[in-house]
């Protein structure tokens, strides 16, 4: 394409097209298959130990030469708090019954934050991913200056122009733009403060008149045709997500795929029930659960998410998914059952349409 944003040309991608991370659904495979075809594709291993993120980068090096993404997660820890964390499990233990199991006793801070992930950092400046990108927050100045000693280009999540700037000036060098139409987590900083809930088009905007960083536009963003929307708008490029999810490369099983090809994709909520942090998916039973009137204030991040995925993973042993963290965009009901190969071919094409 001959009017690639310098910053992409830089990436050495051949197409605007940056597949999401999406820990937990983003392979090896997948992120290997996009970058193949000329996108970037994008690991997620904010959910991974230093020694699975390891294994990993090594299997993606193994089936491409092209650059990729490694993803980390950038969240303040949890503040632990007893009497909520044993009245959310309380709350929870009609499904838990349902599911054949008691609650457990007691939950535990399952995600490590790559704020004090001191084998995670090591492992990537090893590595040397070609690009790096931070999500729920920024690590310190001096681990930036370092990945990017290290020649690693680094993006990072931003929802406002305040988070934004900080990305600005703590020296990464790009911004991922991200709409209030995303699938999976929101990327705030505070899940505590005001959050305005901006559209993709109107952050993007925001963020390219009053930033000088290159911006890339995450959100409801599924064809070629909302690709070329976002670079109208300035955007570099744009990350796509849920537009992944069908990909036979990506790691989202039989329930989720069915939920994802069924009406239930026209129905997406933005909730804290699954995580104790804002995210957006296919509503459920649990979420519905969660959100009825007069429910306790949830666990913490990622503390709730223990208690979400051990009744998942009970009540999956009997066939029931209606407690399954299905991530989805507002976009959902156009995801198509595409290879990754031919689903980045086809965006770029209507792109260039």
């Amino acid at each position: 394409m001959s009017s690639l944003h310098p910053f992409i040309a830089r990436l050495g991608i051949e197409f605007p097209i940056i597949q999401a991370p999406m820990a937990g659904v983003s392979t090896p495979q997948l992120a290997a298959a996009v970058s193949n075809a000329g996108g970037l594709g994008s690991l997620g291993i904010g959910a991974s130990t230093a020694e699975q993120a390891r294994k990993m980068i090594d299997e993606t090096r193994g089936l491409t030469r092209e650059p990729f993404n490694v993803n980390v997660f950038c969240h303040v820890r949890a503040e632990r708090d007893v009497a909520r964390e044993t009245a959310w499990l309380t709350y929870l233990a009609p499904l838990f019954a349902e599911a054949g199991i008691e609650p457990p006793a007691a939950l535990d801070e399952i995600y490590k934050t790559f704020l004090d992930d001191d084998a995670t950092f090591d492992l990537l400046i090893e590595q040397q991913p070609a690009v790096v990108s931070f999500h729920f927050g920024l690590p310190s100045a001096e681990r930036i200056r370092a990945l990017r000693a290290a020649g690693i280009t680094t993006l990072a999540s931003a929802t406002s122009l305040r988070e934004a700037e900080l990305i600005e000036q703590a020296g990464v060098d790009a911004i991922v733009a991200q709409g209030i139409e995303a699938g999976g987590h929101r990327g705030v900083f505070d899940p505590n403060a005001i959050d305005e809930q901006l559209s993709t088009a109107v952050l993007v905007r925001l963020l390219v008149q009053r930033t000088k960083l290159p911006v890339i536009a995450a959100g409801g963003i599924m064809d070629g045709q909302g690709i070329k929307a976002a670079l109208d708008l300035g955007a570099a490029a744009a990350q796509l997500g849920t537009a992944f999810v069908l990909c036979p490369e990506s790691a989202a099983n039989a329930s989720y795929r069915a939920n994802l090809k069924s009406a239930r994709a026209a129905t997406t909520r933005l909730t804290s029930v699954l995580s104790g942090r804002p995210a957006r998916g296919m509503v459920n039973r649990l979420i519905s659960f969660g959100e009825s009137a007069g429910s306790p204030a949830r666990a913490a991040y990622p503390v709730a998410y223990d208690a979400a995925k051990q009744l998942n993973a009970a009540a999956a042993k009997l066939g029931n998914h209606e407690f399954a963290a299905h991530w989805a965009g507002q976009g959902a009901p156009l995801a198509r059952e595409l290879t990754a190969a031919q689903l980045v071919e086809t965006l770029a094409r209507e792109l260039q349409g």
